[in-house]
């Protein structure tokens, strides 16, 4: 039987869509971490039918925007004594800088190394970005497939 303990202190990213938890693990550079982290994947989920789970003890600072843009159905759970103490529901966020890259070959930042990408959300049901430099559109689905 597989057995996660509890953690004392750190936080819990649950609720991510089965096959994005790796990603997100990878994003956060969890790979190298000194610190215990779990990541379960293909839990069994009430609402998402399967999810994957992060757990991290440890105090992380985590740009949310970043996360709500991978999957904006995430929840955070801040762990302090073994309790849930701040639950954070995400949502796409309006704006997202360092996530995305732009694949518009004439695009400034395909040109000038060291800019920061950087996109305004102008679709909220299809998850459609607009660059900020040269306004190519960019899907979620573009990213994730």
């Amino acid at each position: 039987m597989l057995s996660i303990n509890s953690i004392k202190r750190g936080i819990v990213i649950d609720h991510i869509h089965a096959g994005l938890g790796l990603k997100i693990f990878d994003y956060l550079g969890l790979r190298d971490a000194d610190f215990t982290v779990a990541l379960i994947m293909n839990a069994q989920s009430g609402r998402l039918g399967r999810k994957d789970i992060i757990k991290i003890e440890n105090v992380l600072d985590i740009d949310l925007s970043a996360l709500g843009f991978i999957d904006p159905e995430i929840t955070i759970n801040v762990i302090e004594d073994e309790k849930i103490v701040k639950k954070i529901n995400l949502k796409l966020p309006e704006h997202v800088e360092g996530v995305l890259e732009c694949n518009n070959p004439r695009c400034i930042t395909s040109v000038e190394r060291g800019m920061k990408q950087s996109f305004t959300l102008v679709n909220p049901e299809t998850g459609t970005y607009r660059c900020d430099y040269c306004d190519h559109l960019m899907s979620k689905k573009d990213v994730y497939k």
